[in-house]
């Protein structure tokens, strides 16, 4: 359960879809993470994301870039720079957005409180998007949240050829919605359905 949640920005409109996968994406992960946030951004769907490095910063500076609100779930206390390297990209999202956390001034990264904010990224959601998963990234376990909470999920295919997509394509074979564009969510968001504004 979560007892409290703590802000910085302005909540932006809910629920949102969330795009998440692997911090280690490959270049095309990340395209395509920037693209499908850029493209949900300019319909005013609000992007949900963990502010992790690779797909996630991906969706966030997409989003961002195509005058969206976007929300990034932290796994930290609000104070606390972390990734460090994200400071511009944390200014943005406070900006035009917020981050949110369930944890309080000063909680370090550990690696057990990812899985856990995952709860909070699918809870926020009406449909979670992955982009780019191995068998061990942290995104399946938001897509099992997910799942948990009556949430869809959907997958971006990816190649066979290499581990990177093994996690993402495992979803689609056990019944994931294929992600193609924005209109795979029109039944969810009917903005999502009309042409790009």
């Amino acid at each position: 359960a979560v007892r409290s949640l703590w802000l910085e920005g302005e909540l932006p409109v809910l629920p949102g879809v969330a795009v998440v996968g692997a911090r280690r994406a490959g270049a095309s992960g990340q395209e395509e993470a920037r693209r499908i946030g850029a493209d949900l951004g300019r319909r005013g769907v609000t992007v949900v994301s963990g502010f992790a490095r690779g797909v996630d910063a991906g969706a966030h500076r997409g989003c961002l870039a195509a005058g969206g609100r976007t929300l990034a779930v932290l796994g930290c206390g609000l104070d606390v720079d972390y990734p460090s390297q994200h400071a511009a990209l944390r200014r943005d999202v406070a900006a035009s957005g917020a981050l949110i956390t369930e944890y309080e001034a000063g909680e370090p990264p550990v690696s057990w409180r990812f899985p856990q904010r995952n709860r909070i990224i699918a809870a926020l959601t009406r449909a979670v998007v992955v982009v780019e998963a191995g068998v061990e990234s942290g995104a399946l376990s938001t897509a099992r949240w997910a799942a948990e909470l009556g949430r869809e999920v959907l997958a971006v295919p990816g190649t066979i050829l290499g581990p990177g997509n093994q996690g993402s394509n495992r979803l689609l074979r056990d019944g994931a919605r294929p992600y193609l564009d924005s209109s795979d969510l029109a039944d969810l968001f009917p903005e999502c359905g009309a042409p790009p504004p």
